[in-house]
């Protein structure tokens, strides 16, 4: 298994994991706490926690799919490219949802990291300019578009604003690129200058 494939697997087992771990432990509460409450201190812990939090089995599974189609074409760039996307859109989708979520009820699930991948993939394109990105893009945009845009909508039980600041996570991320592009310079770096005694003599 290639360290990028293994990525999106760890990544995506640790949702099962404590979903499983959830079924087994006492109460109503995820062993990871209460997820986001928006506008409240205790609430405002979940905003790390919350993405591997999930109400039922349906829910799990609703999110594990476009994680991994959508996680798969994000990992494609580099396993850093993976974890810095995702922790951006998990932490602005966490601020977003606490500061502006519907109040009095936990906001739980990885659909905002999904939706920040939605945003970055999207997005990328315009700043790379390249023909792979702008098939990926394309992709993306035949087989989630309308399902990705119709769930930024407020609906009864569905964390909109999960969705909405998670895409903008994802935008953000795609805007400020990943650590690998960064790292990387469209122009070549100055020759060095040239030492004492040595190069070129002024007349």
């Amino acid at each position: 298994m290639t360290p990028r494939l293994l990525t999106v697997t760890v990544a995506t087992a640790f949702l099962w994991l404590v979903w499983a771990a959830d079924l087994v432990w006492p109460g109503s509460v995820s062993i990871l706490g209460y997820g986001i409450v928006p506008r409240t201190s205790f609430g405002m812990r979940g905003i790390v926690v919350a993405p591997f939090i999930h109400a039922s089995l349906q829910h799990l599974v609703a999110n594990t799919i476009p994680f991994l189609i959508l996680g798969g074409l994000v990992v494609l760039r580099g396993a850093r490219t993976f974890a810095y996307v995702a922790t951006i859109s998990a932490l602005i989708a966490g601020v977003g949802t606490w500061l502006f979520g519907t109040g009095n009820a936990q906001h739980v699930g990885a659909s905002g990291v999904v939706f920040g991948f939605f945003g970055y993939l999207l997005v990328r394109t315009i700043f790379d300019r390249r023909l792979t990105s702008a098939l990926v893009t394309l992709l993306v945009a035949a087989l989630y578009g309308a399902t990705m845009l119709s769930s930024l909508m407020p609906a009864q039980g569905v964390s909109w604003s999960g969705h909405l600041f998670g895409f903008l996570g994802g935008v953000t991320a795609a805007r400020i690129g990943s650590p690998t592009s960064r790292s990387s310079s469209r122009f070549p770096p100055p020759p060095p200058r040239p030492r004492a005694g040595s190069g070129a003599r002024s007349s």
